[in-house]
């Protein structure tokens, strides 16, 4: 083996060690510190127009599944009952609202019992919303019952993660 490709090997190799190295950091730094939390006036992310067209939809446009059918007693809104974000408000479009501490998530929770990525909610065909626990450490409930499958939310049912409940309504 010639000395110049022992020596790009080790470079290669120093690399891969370094970057292993600076992942290690910021996964132990983002445990330590947990996740920055935007206030609630203000927006997370100026790149995100799904976000903003979500917010700014008219309410006749909120109740509509996608095929366009608006069906009764349907759920317009999620709403955080208790927890920090108490009074957060987040518009049903028909699109997944994922909950957790990342801070991409669509709710995003400032609590020790939180995973990263914690539970999704989303929509079925018939215009049911579904929420599912994401392999998170200390569960998702609904109800007082602990989620193991996607489960049928009712409207104002509480969905409990950690400190944080929240509620379906119209």
């Amino acid at each position: 083996m010639s000395e110049l490709t022992l020596t790009v090997m080790r470079l290669g190799f120093l690399a891969v060690l370094w970057l292993f190295v600076i992942v290690a950091v910021q996964v132990i730094r983002s445990d330590l510190f947990g996740t920055r939390v935007t206030q609630r006036g203000a927006r997370r992310d100026a790149g995100r127009p799904q976000q903003a067209a979500r917010q700014a939809a008219p309410p006749q446009q909120r109740g509509q599944q996608a095929g366009g059918r608006q069906r009764r007693n349907a759920p317009t809104k999620l709403v955080v009952t208790e927890g920090t974000l108490t009074g957060t408000t987040v518009a049903l479009q028909g699109q997944t609202i994922t909950l957790g501490r990342a801070h991409d998530s669509t709710i995003v929770l400032d609590d020790d019992y939180a995973s990263s990525r914690h539970a999704r909610i989303y929509p079925d065909r018939d215009g049911q919303w579904i929420v599912e626990d994401l392999g998170s450490t200390n569960g998702t409930y609904l109800d007082r019952s602990r989620l193991t499958t996607p489960t049928p939310i009712p409207l104002g049912a509480p969905i409990r993660i950690g400190k944080t409940v929240i509620e379906l309504r119209k």
